[in-house]
């Protein structure tokens, strides 16, 4: 750590004769402040830097697309694990332009975070020495705390950088933590760059186009972890790319782009694929001698998946989950739907149980039907046959061909039993007999047919309260809840933001979301849950005007809005929100257009008479 004596001399040095002794300083920020001297910045200016406008800051946004989705939802959870410390979370793209910030309101009023907003540049040539800044020169995580800034004005502002690197390995965007005080946050260092890497293996899962990813480590165990390497092959084997740890693990060996995998380890591909879809890990050696485990992410266009974190598959479901509670348990979901356990969710009406278990079809790897049943719609007289098939005049009204049943068309694939608390008591008796041989027979029939099927179940109902009133066999139960996956509420999710940011772009709303606005959503009790906020934020963005999206929680006061929106409630709203960011900027159209993220044209329509 360097002492606050050596650096207080530096200082003064530098800001005396624009010189200062050789070794005072950390060896980055010295060649940091040399650039700057060089550069001719005095260290005594005022260093406003550059603001692009919001039309740019949208552009960029869109550009970003997966890479800031990914970060977004990084900045919800981080924002949740150092939440009330005084600090802010940024995102940057790789030309040091923020565009999203999440922030504690104390540190978003200070003057330090009125300087860190979408559209605000942080390079070196214009900020001088600064995290971000040289997170992306030196394309390494970077911390400078207080008056190691190159401008004093900075000196009340410590920043903590780290670069998320695409999978071509070149800086994608920087993740940055500020806060208004030296303290030296070693804890919220680690934060940032777990999260760095969860962003950077989400680019490689959530890439279509690559066709096998594998993940190795030197322990087995640790396959599931983020320190576990991920090698991105095409299909005769040569590598594509390859995430930061597994740079580290292989360092020293040939692993460029078109590089074999036979030059990377003492195995033949062909018989490790075989290996792979035998059930793996296999057990390599690196052409370095050292022992790795592999374990294979996607194998022949998605029959087999390897031990990699849920929250870390593709989104082919749609599927968000930035909440670390959650995370925690669908940990072991991977390796569950490999042993083809029984997964039941469970969760309150809107939570989201049909989309998690589209989710667990896609985590399975499985090239068969995701079939769903909601099992309070089938008449109780026909469930047996709905589920098992019947043969041809099996029944009254029985189809004149058969049918092959629910069950028969989820081979190879998933079944999802939606409100399974309702499968009549006869049918629980069949299910039951089903899950422990996976052998069907049609009503009617004389022959049983094996298949392979994926069960997952839901229910927002309580099963042992089910059991207990002899509604519901206890056996079954057991059977269903191999794997219990528990859906919490909205209201008590971390990842509200990610969620709403998700739901707009699912709908193609593409509007900016002030934090009030985002803290009014998150504070309303929602017992509808996801389901319902979906349809409040299409409703929203609907009636919303230009580019803000406004939740309509607060009543309008047409006294406070321009004449323009005065009569008309929501315009009425936006319009005086608006007035009041002026307001409080002191009339600095800038400034407010700037903390709202809106341009400077959209708030001169309001701030007049």
């Amino acid at each position: 750590m360097l002492q606050a004596s050596g650096l207080e001399r530096a200082r003064a040095a530098l800001e005396r004769s624009g010189r200062f002794p050789a070794g005072a300083l950390p060896e980055a920020i010295a060649q940091s402040w040399s650039r700057c001297v060089a550069r001719g910045l005095d260290p005594l200016d005022d260093p406003r830097g550059a603001v692009v406008p919001f039309d740019d800051v949208r552009a960029r946004r869109e550009k970003a697309g997966l890479l800031r989705r990914l970060a977004l939802a990084e900045l919800q959870l981080l924002h949740a694990q150092i939440a009330g410390s005084d600090f802010m979370i940024a995102f940057a793209d790789a030309d040091g332009v923020v565009l999203d910030t999440i922030s504690d309101h104390r540190f978003a009023e200070s003057a330090a975070g009125r300087s860190i907003v979408p559209g605000s540049v942080w390079r070196e040539e214009e900020r001088g020495t600064n995290a971000l800044g040289l997170a992306i020169r030196d394309a390494a995580p970077i911390a400078i705390y207080g008056r190691e800034h190159f401008f004093a004005a900075h000196g009340h502002l410590s920043c903590l950088a780290v670069p998320v690197f695409d999978p071509a390995g070149e800086v994608a965007g920087i993740l940055d933590a500020s806060c208004s005080n030296e303290a030296r946050q070693q804890h919220t260092h680690a934060l940032l760059r777990m999260a760095a890497t969860e962003i950077e293996n989400g680019l490689i899962l959530q890439d279509r186009s690559s066709p096998l990813v594998l993940a190795f480590h030197p322990r087995p165990d640790y396959l599931d972890t983020l320190s576990a390497g991920l090698l991105v092959l095409d299909a005769e084997g040569r590598l594509r790319s390859l995430n930061r740890p597994g740079r580290a693990l292989l360092s020293g060996l040939p692993a460029g782009a078109g590089t074999a995998f036979e030059a990377l380890f003492d195995a033949g591909f062909a018989a490790t694929m075989d290996g792979l879809r035998h059930g793996g890990p296999v057990r390599v050696r690196d052409r370095a001698g050292s022992a790795v485990f592999l374990a294979g992410r996607r194998i022949g266009g998605g029959a087999a998946r390897a031990a990699l974190p849920a929250a870390a598959v593709p989104a082919e479901s749609g599927f968000v989950c930035g909440d670390a509670a959650l995370q925690r348990g669908m940990r072991d979901l991977p390796a569950a739907v490999r042993r083809r356990m029984a997964v039941l969710i469970t969760g309150e009406t809107g939570t989201g149980k049909e989309l998690m278990a589209r989710h667990v079809h896609a985590v399975s790897g499985r090239g068969g039907a995701f079939v769903a049943v909601n099992c309070g719609a089938v008449p109780e007289q026909l469930f047996i046959a709905e589920l098992f098939g019947h043969e041809r005049g099996a029944y009254t009204n029985a189809r004149n061909e058969g049918s092959p049943g629910l069950i028969g068309l989820a081979d190879k694939g998933t079944l999802f039993l939606d409100e399974v608390a309702d499968i009549p008591l006869p049918a629980q008796a069949a299910l039951l007999r089903f899950l422990d041989d996976m052998e069907i027979r049609p009503v009617g029939g004389q022959k049983t047919r094996r298949v392979d099927v994926q069960v997952v179940s839901a229910t927002n109902a309580d099963l042992e309260q089910a059991v207990a009133a002899r509604r519901f066999r206890r056996d079954l139960l057991y059977r269903l809840d191999a794997f219990a996956i528990a859906l919490p509420p909205l209201r008590e999710r971390s990842d509200f933001a990610a969620l709403v940011h998700h739901l707009l772009a699912r709908d193609g709303a593409r509007l900016a979301i002030t934090d009030d606005v985002m803290e009014r959503l998150r504070g309303r009790s929602w017992p509808g849950n996801i389901r319902e906020l979906g349809a409040h934020l299409r409703r929203a963005a609907i009636a919303a005007d230009g580019d803000l999206l406004d939740d309509g929680a607060a009543e309008a006061e047409d006294d406070d809005a321009c004449a323009r929106c005065a009569g008309r409630p929501l315009d009425a709203m936006r319009c005086r929100r608006i007035r009041q960011a002026y307001a409080a900027e002191g009339g600095n159209v800038t400034a407010a257009a700037r903390r709202l993220g809106l341009s400077r044209t959209t708030l001169y329509k309001h701030v007049g008479p």
